[in-house]
Formats: structure tokens, sequence, C-alpha cells
């Protein structure tokens, strides 16, 4: 299962990726919302994993960009983000995302919402 991890953050790419990894994901990268947009239209994962607060655009644009795309609104997307505010979930459902999760990252957490999302 190919996952596009969309993450600014050096060392959370780093080690979710490793993580992923070894659990035998193939794990292709972006470091900006509208890197996230081009490689989701290229590579067409099976599933987007994406920080909220990134550079060029942020997760909410893109997330709304990728369901408004005939090629990609059928991928899942997970929001993985540092806002754990009141309303931040429900902002990003409206935005397009299938699934919500927080940082620091809980691993099992994660890979029951990716299982769920794949089944």
């Amino acid at each position: 299962m190919n996952i596009l991890l969309v993450e600014d953050n050096e060392l959370n790419r780093d080690m979710l990726t490793r993580r992923l990894e070894r659990k035998g994901f193939s794990v292709i990268t972006a470091t900006n919302g509208q890197a996230g947009i081009d490689l989701a239209k290229e590579k067409q994962p099976d599933i987007i994993i994406m920080d909220l607060s990134l550079p060029v655009l942020d997760g909410w644009s893109a997330a709304k960009a990728l369901k408004g795309e005939v090629k990609t609104k059928a991928i899942p997307i997970i929001a993985l983000t540092a806002h754990a505010m009141k309303g931040d979930r429900e902002k990003a459902l409206d935005a397009g995302c299938d699934e919500y999760d927080t940082k620091p990252v809980e691993f099992d957490r994660l890979m029951e919402k990716i299982q769920n999302l794949t089944a």
C-alpha cells in the first residue's frame, strides 16, 4: 500500500516514514500542500496523511483541492496536526479530510485509522 505523507517538519516526516515502512507501507513524501497535491495526482496513493499547518498551501486548502479533483477525490485523507482546539476536527472534516488525528502521533491509533479507511 502506498501512503503520501505531507509534512513539513523533517523530524516528524522521517520518524513517521520509518515507522510506516517498517509496517510494510511504501511512503512518498511532500513538504508543502501544493507539492502534496501534485504528488497525489501523479502517484495516486492509497491514502494521504496530511499536516494542516503547511507552507505554500495549507493542509485545509490542499484537502479541499484534492477532494475537488476527479482524479484524487476518492483518496482518503487523514489530517494530522498539532491543532487540537475545539472546532479544529470539524474544520478539517469540512475541508474534505476523512479522518483527523493529533500530534504528538500515537502510532497505534494512527495505524487503526489507516486500516479503517483502506479496508
